[in-house]
């Protein structure tokens, strides 16, 4: 089967495009696991990189888990302890692997993001959706959990009282609803997704790496902390940033009026 991931480096820009659609963009029952860990570690040793946009081919963006598959927990033999260990070492692993890449993540959701697909999307630090996107936290309609994390990324995502009513019915919200609620930032026409997004990454990637990935983790940070220790964390990763060659240039370019040149300091690094 050919790779799950299909990755166009654009400069600083990675966007990573989910290519199984005869399955859906299931994230179990193949690859996807490890290639989503091999992106991780890519843009991890990579400081070119300062956004990844993770899209789908059409028309699904994930189904989540392949449902079919699960049939192979009827078998008597598999035991709980069995599927416990599977969760942890496969889709779970996929989670901190999207959830925790250093750089700006944007997830151009272009069609139905299902089950661990919606928390796919919910990984990703920013969410502009196509108007053929849904969204549904489903598991409850197959008699499961939210095994790979939807507990904790949902409500952060929605607040709590939506996250429960998502993961309680199982209903799919609209692109529109989506919007409503706070789920994704915009909804554009279909065919300007990509596009949306790739102008959202320029933006992004136009500042400084460095700080680019020092602010992603002090705002995740921030999310499960006190003020008093964010503060010092602030002020730790202030020194680091001072001490860039990226904000050098920056400084100096603000003072000489001209655009500041990140790539050509990175290459001098």
């Amino acid at each position: 089967m050919d790779s799950f991931l299909q990755v166009q480096r654009d400069g600083a820009v990675w966007t990573v495009t989910m290519n199984q659609p005869q399955t859906r963009n299931a994230l179990t029952g193949n690859s996807a696991v490890q290639e989503f860990i091999d992106l991780y570690e890519a843009v991890a040793h990579d400081e070119s990189v300062r956004v990844v946009i993770l899209t789908a081919a059409d028309p699904v963006f994930s189904s989540g888990g392949n449902v079919k598959n699960m049939q192979r927990y009827f078998d008597e033999a598999v035991t709980p302890a069995d599927i416990r260990s599977e969760y942890r070492l496969g889709i779970q692993r996929l989670a901190r692997a999207v959830y925790g890449i250093d750089v700006p993540t944007i997830a151009a959701v272009n069609g139905p993001a299902i089950g661990a697909g919606c928390d796919l999307a919910c990984m990703c630090d920013i969410r502009i959706a196509s108007e053929n996107a849904s969204f549904a936290e489903s598991f409850i309609k197959v008699g499961i959990v939210p095994g790979d994390g939807g507990a904790w990324l949902l409500p952060r995502a929605v607040g709590m009282s939506r996250a429960l009513e998502m993961s309680f019915t199982g209903d799919a919200l609209s692109a529109a609803e989506a919007l409503q609620c706070g789920l994704v930032s915009r909804v554009v026409p279909h065919a300007q997704l990509l596009d949306e997004a790739r102008r959202l990454a320029a933006r992004i990637a136009a500042n400084p790496g460095p700080t680019l990935r020092l602010t992603k983790r002090l705002l995740r940070d921030g999310q499960n902390t006190t003020l008093d220790a964010l503060l010092e964390a602030s002020a730790a990763a202030q020194a680091l940033a001072h001490k860039t060659p990226e904000h050098r240039e920056a400084v100096t370019a603000f003072i000489e009026k001209r655009k500041p040149d990140f790539d050509a300091v990175r290459v001098k690094r």
